[in-house]
């Protein structure tokens, strides 16, 4: 038997990222600990230009797409103590762990970018068609937490159900209780929308988990 202190230690293991184990989430989270550096110690005034300039607003997205998408999702909004960087490792550390790094990223993928393009495009066509003033196509939108979002709707579908309505739970509850107290309506429906983006992913990674899991079983064996 293991004494208490390694059972600790394995545990810290696997729910942190790792090089080998987790190699998506490890080095993301690097560079991530590296803008997160930038931010608190850079000059004010270059960090909220730089933040400005990643902004996926609908300016940028229809000038730079893929440049723009691709800038916002290295930075996290309130530095790397917030609970999106928290949320960050622990839920694509689990889901890299049990679908692999390629797919972990593709979920995350699906919604930073999904749910950006969801809530940036009615702004986009409600400023044409004349119900919003103009300044809203440079509305300040950036970070990883869309991506996030998403990544806990997915890890829910591959984990035991014991975890996975709790885990739904409190999130979706965290979402909406944010939809009712804050003023930024849009970034909020689409938290809302990237997790049901990661929820409609279950299928997809439930068989991958299934696939990993057996080919782990078989190297063992």
């Amino acid at each position: 038997m293991r004494a208490p202190a390694a059972r600790v230690a394995g545990t810290v293991r696997r729910l942190l990222p790792t090089p080998l184990g987790t190699p998506f989430t490890f080095g993301y989270a690097a560079v991530l600990a590296v803008t997160s550096y930038v931010a608190t110690h850079a000059d004010p005034g270059v960090v909220r230009a730089l933040h400005q300039a990643s902004s996926t607003d609908v300016a940028h997205l229809v000038r730079y797409p893929v440049a723009v998408l691709f800038a916002s999702g290295l930075w996290i909004v309130g530095g790397i103590t917030s609970p999106y960087a928290v949320g960050f490792l622990l839920v694509l550390t689990a889901l890299e762990r049990r679908i692999g790094g390629a797919r972990a990223a593709g979920v995350f993928l699906l919604g930073h970018v999904g749910a950006t393009l969801a809530t940036e495009l009615p702004v986009g066509l409600a400023v044409w068609a004349g119900h919003l003033p103009g300044s809203s196509l440079h509305r300040f939108d950036y970070g990883i937490s869309f991506g996030v979002a998403a990544c806990v709707g997915a890890l829910a579908g591959v984990v035991s159900p014991w975890l996975r309505w709790p885990l739904l739970a409190l999130f979706g509850s965290v979402l909406a209780a944010a939809l009712l107290v804050t003023d930024d309506p849009m970034t909020n429906w689409g938290h809302v929308l990237a997790l049901a983006l990661g929820t409609a992913t279950w299928p997809l990674v439930r068989r991958a988990a299934r696939t990993r899991g057996a080919t782990a079983q078989a190297e063992r064996a």
